[in-house]
């Protein structure tokens, strides 16, 4: 029986209606919220500066039913900036085998460093993703490199803008290291 023009017009505005109401993030790829590093740096259980010494493919857990599979990277850790009070010595990190989940892909075997932020599991095992902060320590600037020490974590309390959007907070003001002092400038939005 065809349908009559009423009815096909129905049904468009239909799934045009359900294609709208979709909740964000269904069907994606790993998608994650624009931050600023400082505030990777304080929502991150560990911080470290490190060289990649190689990687293994290993079952993401124990369960031989779990067909998913990680990613473990051995590396050499440089420098802990944060962390300390969980973990001593980090030889390994993990992170999803599949990029879909957010796992990230680093150069192994080779003289470049890279600053890791990420989350320490319950089995002790250090745990990153895509969304964490993670750059090659060559691209942080000087300005980045020092406020890893002291201004970043001293300053956990404040609202960092994004790069792309205007300095907002409840105060009214930014408390974000942004190279020269404290980024304390009137907010141009109100919160």
């Amino acid at each position: 029986m065809p349908w009559s023009p009423l009815a096909a017009l129905s049904w468009a505005l239909v799934l045009r209606l359900l294609a709208l109401l979709r909740p964000p993030g269904l069907g994606e790829a790993c998608t994650c919220a624009p931050a600023h590093p400082q505030q990777h740096v304080c929502h991150s259980a560990l911080v470290i500066r490190a060289k990649i010494s190689s990687e293994k493919v290993v079952p993401a857990s124990e369960d031989p039913a779990d067909t998913q599979k990680m990613i473990r990277y051995e590396i050499k850790q440089i420098k802990m900036f944060k962390g300390f009070d969980k973990a001593k010595d980090v030889q390994y990190v993990y992170t999803p085998f599949d990029s879909s989940l957010c796992g990230v892909k680093l150069e192994t075997n080779s003289q470049k460093q890279y600053l890791l932020t990420g989350q320490i599991l319950s089995d002790g095992k250090v745990f990153i993703h895509l969304c964490n902060y993670i750059e090659p320590w060559e691209d942080l600037s000087l300005v980045q490199r020092e406020s890893l020490n002291h201004h970043y974590p001293q300053n956990c309390g404040c609202q960092c803008p994004v790069p792309s959007q205007p300095p907002m907070s409840v105060s009214g003001q930014t408390g974000c290291w942004n190279g020269s002092s404290m980024g304390t400038r009137p907010s141009t939005m109100s919160a």
